[in-house]
């Protein structure tokens, strides 16, 4: 797949062509200029309107079947092809999300972070890095990135965790103890996850969260470049795609998750839309990019009675 090369923002990979749908976690860093956080989704032009209205064949039953018992394989293919060149390290989360600094009840207290979906480390290195009293667990779906997170020069057992789980049937307490994470971190994660299984996931990580603990959650919000680029074939369902390599992309609104969340013993601090633009000058494009950035917080039995 050839790769077009974004105007130059701290973290940004590339932009594929406009005909290619873009690659798993094409993602673009917050705090650049030209952001904006807003509580309603994009407006859509009517030619991309007319595009999403006749998206309407579904991809086949039978295949959707096969894509979800072979969403691991397709992860691990994924990193096996591009190893640890395919993202850049994720410096901004410090910047974006205070609760990674600020969350502590006194200044010497060991934060306990969960990563889930942690990828080949780019966002728990430059925290360990960043911050020396802190502990992390990282999981993936993928056991090719968890091996590529523990061949890391960075990894250190008496620091940090890193074990292969789905969260959708792997119970986390296998390898973190209950109740016992600060944060959570879902960033670029949830969406590669079939809609039908979210709650399961999002149940699994709250049985390791502290009540008042949190979930740092960022990931493709509706009416992205990335889904509306799309092609016919490509359609899984409301809001979820396949691309060309077999990994899937559900893109959020934030009424759907809010509910999702709340379903699920979390209560809502805040959940917005990102929106921002990526340029190529060179290239003449301009596309506009649609995150949905949230946090939301594990509700305490006195909350929920």
């Amino acid at each position: 797949m050839a790769l077009l090369k974004s105007e130059s923002f701290p973290g940004d990979i590339n932009l594929t062509p406009p005909q290619e749908e873009v690659g798993p976690k094409d993602e673009t860093p917050p705090c650049v200029p030209g952001q904006t956080k807003t509580s309603t989704a994009r407006a859509l032009t009517q030619e991309e309107l007319e595009r999403l209205g006749g998206e309407r064949a579904l991809v086949s039953g039978f295949k959707q079947m096969k894509l979800e018992k072979e969403a691991q394989k397709n992860w691990d293919l994924f990193y096996k092809r591009n190893t640890t060149n395919f993202f850049k390290d994720r410096h901004w989360t410090t910047r974006e999300f205070e609760e990674l600094k600020a969350c502590r009840e006194f200044e010497s207290q060991r934060l306990v972070l969960l990563e889930a979906g942690c990828g080949v480390g780019n966002c728990i290195f430059p925290l360990l890095e960043d911050d020396l009293n802190i502990f992390v667990y990282a999981c993936d779906f993928s056991p090719r990135a968890v091996e590529f997170v523990k061949q890391n020069p960075l990894y250190c057992p008496e620091r940090c965790c890193a074990f292969q789980c789905d969260l959708t049937r792997d119970d986390l307490r296998t390898h973190v103890p209950e109740s016992s994470v600060d944060v959570v971190t879902l960033i670029f994660v949830l969406s590669a996850v079939h809609p039908d299984k979210m709650k399961q996931a999002l149940e699994n990580i709250s049985r390791v969260l502290k009540p008042g603990g949190i979930v740092l959650f960022r990931d493709y919000g509706l009416y992205d470049h990335a889904m509306l680029r799309f092609k016919a074939g490509s359609k899984l369902g409301e809001n979820f795609y396949v691309r060309q390599d077999g990994t899937r992309s559900y893109f959020f609104s934030k009424e759907f998750l809010a509910e999702l969340f709340e379903e699920t013993g979390f209560q809502c601090v805040v959940n917005d839309y990102v929106l921002r633009e990526t340029v190529n000058k060179k290239e003449g494009l301009c596309v506009p990019r649609v995150f949905l950035q949230s946090k939301f917080t594990k509700r305490s039995q006195s909350d929920s009675s």
